[in-house]
């Protein structure tokens, strides 16, 4: 498949492939005309370099875990385990740190939902729920009038 599709089939930017390519990520044959050619492979190849960027892994690493990916055991001596254990411990750390700021969060929320239900003189939307089914306020904030609770 040519670099457009891949890009298609993906979700990547044409710009991101030829990335991957610079960085020996993603290889593609050339056509006699000079164009890039993938194989269907690729399409899974890519998917798997996006997951690990989006975990927060630099190139470099990406570069030693594709092999592990596609070819288990192929490179997976007590060096490369323990890099993937560090990157699973870093990757379980940052999943903590998420889920404490979305506690946080849920407790801002619940105290601006009480606020507005107990300040609001039309009081809460019922059109307008969250996914937690609760209902929340269409407008936002008071509808008291200015410096009104």
């Amino acid at each position: 498949m040519r670099i457009g599709e891949l890009a298609a089939r993906t979700g990547v930017s044409v710009r991101a492939l030829r990335y991957y390519e610079e960085q020996n990520l993603l290889a593609s044959d050339r056509s006699a005309g000079g164009q890039r050619r993938y194989p269907e492979s690729a399409v899974e190849r890519v998917q798997w370099i996006q997951r690990l960027y989006g975990a927060g892994l630099p190139s470099r690493m990406v570069l030693e875990l594709l092999p592990c990916v596609f070819t288990p055991g192929s490179d997976t001596g007590p060096s490369m385990l323990g890099k993937m254990m560090a990157e699973r411990d870093r990757i379980d750390g940052k999943v903590a740190d998420l889920v404490t700021t979305r506690d946080k969060l849920d407790g801002l929320i619940a105290a601006a939902r009480e606020y507005i239900g107990e300040g609001s003189v039309a009081g809460p939307s019922p059109a307008a729920e969250s996914r937690t089914g609760q209902p929340t306020r269409a407008h936002g904030g008071p509808s008291g009038g200015a410096g009104q609770p």
